[in-house]
């Protein structure tokens, strides 16, 4: 009996370390930019601890500022209170050493769309971090397979695709990458639950489902500017009134970025050569202007410190 009872509690012992190695608790996210910011709001808000890494105190300056900012904002609208916001930012750290993440149960990239950034990432990630710990790309249009090939756990590489404004929208595009696990996925899941998330599995394929679709609906409305058929305001206007967009196609170009807009379409055009996801002259136009939207002030349309749009 006493040798049952030694095997029954070594069994016990084994399913509780499984699950210990499944919790959730600090979250490391590499890159502070809106992404990165909403994000982390984000896994705050759901009561875990997060650490951002960026790559200077510059750049940790201004991240904090714009995430201080855009909470205040949300409390000018009654979607925030002051309380929430300070437990929120509580739980937020800020870092310029990738080492730092060595204690981290979960490791999210939201840098730009570049592969060799995210490679290089990747692969100084797999060195630091616990062998267990799992790593999510927030990439919208690149190879994760690929991504995964720099790291020794391509099982446990996985894609987390947030859409923007990250603590607004309940979707999240879980993207498998050709090895990942199935334990992997159901780990994210999870995650994607505890956060508010409604997870959407998804192939791995350019685009996925949202980037790829809204892509052309995008290029098209800058195409009908370009050819002078309609001003940018009564583009987005009709939109939004045939259509019940909350947000115009134009204005809604301006919240992603135009230069992260411009680099899904031009992966998307290099990838499948198809003429729906050529870039418009005028978003090239605007990016080398550095009108980039309202994180810029100016894009398609002019943008006051509210982000709201100056008539």
């Amino acid at each position: 009996m006493p040798e049952e009872k030694l095997k029954l509690e070594d069994l016990l012992g084994s399913v509780q370390r499984v699950d210990e190695t499944e919790r959730i608790d600090y979250v490391a996210i590499i890159g502070g930019g809106l992404m990165g910011q909403g994000i982390a709001q984000t896994i705050a808000s759901a009561g875990l601890d997060v650490l951002i890494v960026e790559v200077d105190e510059e750049h940790i300056k201004r991240s904090q500022e714009n995430l201080s900012t855009s909470m205040e904002r949300e409390i000018s609208r009654w979607s925030m209170t002051q309380s929430e916001m300070k437990s929120i930012l509580s739980r937020i750290k800020w870092t310029v050493e990738i080492a730092d993440v060595a204690e981290c149960e979960l490791i999210i990239e939201a840098v730009d769309e570049n592969y060799d950034l995210k490679m290089k990432i990747f692969k100084s990630l797999d060195k630091i971090a616990r062998p267990n710990t799992i790593f999510i790309s927030n990439t919208s249009t690149l190879s994760l397979t690929k991504i995964a090939e720099v790291t020794n756990r391509k099982d446990k590489i996985i894609g987390m695709h947030f859409l923007n404004p990250v603590p607004k929208v309940p979707l999240v595009e879980l993207v498998r990458a050709l090895e990942t696990s199935d334990k992997t996925v159901e780990i994210i899941k999870k995650f994607a639950s505890k956060i508010g998330k409604k997870a959407i599995p998804v192939y791995e394929y350019p685009g996925f489902i949202t980037t790829r679709a809204i892509v052309p609906l995008l290029n098209e409305a800058m195409h009908i500017l370009l050819e002078g058929i309609a001003t940018a305001e009564d583009i987005d206007t009709a939109m939004k009134l045939g259509y019940n967009f909350k947000t115009g196609p134009l204005e809604m170009a301006d919240s992603m970025g135009l230069d992260e807009v411009l680099a899904w379409m031009q992966t998307l055009w290099d990838t499948l050569g198809e003429p729906r996801y050529r870039p418009s002259p005028i978003l090239r136009k605007l990016v080398r202007e550095r009108k980039l939207g309202k994180k810029t002030g100016e894009g398609f349309f002019k943008y006051d410190a509210d982000g709201t749009i100056v008539h």
